[in-house]
């Protein structure tokens, strides 16, 4: 693996460091999440919403839409910005244990599409994106896309639609990054459906490979 971006090692120490307290709440403790995540096949997980498409671009700068993306693979999709210094670096950590767990698993890797995208184009652009991805994307594993966006309406549309919300910050030197916003992750389905949403409290990988699973036995039983 490669060395971080300057700005992303950052990021890594406050999550590193300051992860107990970012996380201090119901269902965590500081050695970690104080629960089991329940066996996969054994609970149901109801679509919620249609998972909605949007344009954005990749790391090489090429528009990809969203739809394309998730056809066919369950997606993770989170929204981040790199400056971040607040939870930002919690919802990509998670995402690195879903990379990593996937490389030792052929059908996960086959079957499970991770998509960070985010809102800070003024400064994520692709060759930024593209850092992130050749600092946390290993060998093998499922495919982990890293987009960002032209921003204006494209970008305001899909933030609307996820319900993902951004605001300025008085203060654009803040030490945890100049924009504030909920970190939200979503599970969707290979037919374009939300299966869930994860909140701070819930970015444990070990819960969303176990809702992996359970959509993938899903799948399996119709088919």
């Amino acid at each position: 693996m490669r060395a971080l971006a300057p700005g992303f090692a950052l990021f890594l120490f406050l999550f590193l460091f300051a992860a107990p307290a970012a996380v201090a709440g119901p269902g965590h403790h500081p050695g970690g999440f104080d629960y089991d995540p329940p066996e996969p096949g054994t609970y149901r997980l109801p679509p919620l919403a249609p998972a909605a498409d949007g344009t954005a671009l990749d790391e090489t700068g090429e528009v990809r839409g969203l739809h394309d993306l998730m056809a066919g693979r369950i997606t993770v999709l989170g929204f981040i910005y790199t400056r971040c210094g607040d939870v930002c670096p919690l919802g990509t950590q998670m995402m690195s244990g879903l990379h990593e767990a996937t490389a030792g698993d052929p059908a996960l890797a086959a079957g499970v599409r991770l998509v960070t995208m985010s809102f800070d184009p003024g400064h994520d652009t692709p060759e930024v994106m593209a850092e992130q991805a050749r600092a946390l994307r290993g060998n093998g594993g499922a495919d982990w896309q890293f987009l960002t966006s032209r921003g204006g309406p494209e970008l305001e549309t899909v933030l609307a639609a996820y319900d993902q919300r951004v605001l300025r910050k008085p203060d654009p030197d803040d030490p945890a990054g100049p924009l504030a916003h909920q970190l939200r992750v979503y599970l969707i389905d290979g037919e374009r459906r939300i299966r869930n949403i994860y909140s701070l409290d819930f970015l444990d990988p070990r819960l969303v490979l176990a809702d992996i699973r359970t959509l993938m036995l899903e799948h399996a039983a119709r088919h």
